[in-house]
């Protein structure tokens, strides 16, 4: 599984489905946030056409859905890690 370094460039309002909780939950990642992931990129359909949007599986378990690939940049290259 690839993992990627990230950090947000923006404010985003994301849905999170965590293990603990039977339903997603509205979390605020905030500007300058870094974090790792495996990203599982896909395009979603938005009033305005297209978009980007990954599907974020974080190291606790929890995945955030649908976050706009243009909110977040790469910090560095993708590390190999064992599942």
């Amino acid at each position: 599984m690839m993992v990627h370094a990230i950090e947000f460039r923006w404010v985003v309002l994301a849905d999170v489905d965590r293990p603990e909780y039977a339903y997603p939950q509205r979390v605020v990642i905030k500007e300058g946030t870094r974090l790792f992931a495996h990203i599982k990129p896909y395009v979603a359909q938005s009033p305005d056409g297209p978009v980007e949007v990954a599907d974020l599986h974080l190291d606790d378990g929890s995945v955030a859905r649908a976050v706009r690939f243009a909110a977040f940049r790469f910090l560095d290259g993708a590390k190999s890690r064992k599942a």
